[in-house]
């Protein structure tokens, strides 16, 4: 890399009166590029602007007028810019996160399974029937017990009773005594 006394930049009065003269337009070119985003717009012209600053040599090339250059390169910085933030992820707004569903975790959605199926088990006949009935099934007592052929009292009774076992077997999950 040459020695910074060799470097060559464009002159700021040269960059600033650029900037001037076709600082609005670029800026008007560059939000249709950006669908309306005003600051991607801005940081545009300002990169379009870095390029000027870096390349002394374009002011010198004796062109009518630098717009066309200067459209050209804010297009493909525009490009550019676009390429890169299409290959990366997809930013998220934190406030929709909160109201985003929980994933869910097949895992322990199975041992969950798992273990409300041992419970059910280990219940006796007439409880696991009783449930069956009422909850997996989705029986009302009434037609519980004609299906058992027991009282809805019967019904009601081990009902009760298997939920309190349940409650017991399951006390990891919450569910109080």
């Amino acid at each position: 890399m040459p020695p910074s006394s060799t470097l060559r930049r464009t002159d700021p009065e040269a960059l600033a009166e650029l900037q001037r003269e076709h600082g609005r337009a670029l800026f008007g070119f560059l939000v249709g590029l950006t669908a309306g985003d005003a600051q991607r717009a801005e940081d545009l012209v300002q990169e379009t602007l870095v390029r000027v600053w870096q390349h002394p040599e374009v002011l010198a090339s004796g062109h009518d007028s630098m717009r066309p250059w200067l459209f050209t390169v804010a297009r493909r910085l525009a490009i550019d810019a676009r390429r890169a933030r299409l290959s990366r992820p997809q930013e998220v707004d934190p406030d929709g996160l909160e109201q985003a569903p929980a994933p869910q975790d097949a895992v322990a959605g199975s041992v969950t399974a798992i273990d409300v199926r041992r419970a059910v088990g280990s219940l006796g006949p007439e409880h696991r029937e009783v449930l069956m009935q009422v909850y997996f099934r989705d029986r009302s007592v009434a037609e519980a017990a004609a299906e058992l052929g027991i009282p809805a009292g019967t019904v009601k009774s081990r009902t009760y009773y298997a939920l309190r076992a349940l409650r017991k077997g399951l006390q990891g999950y919450g569910l109080g005594a």
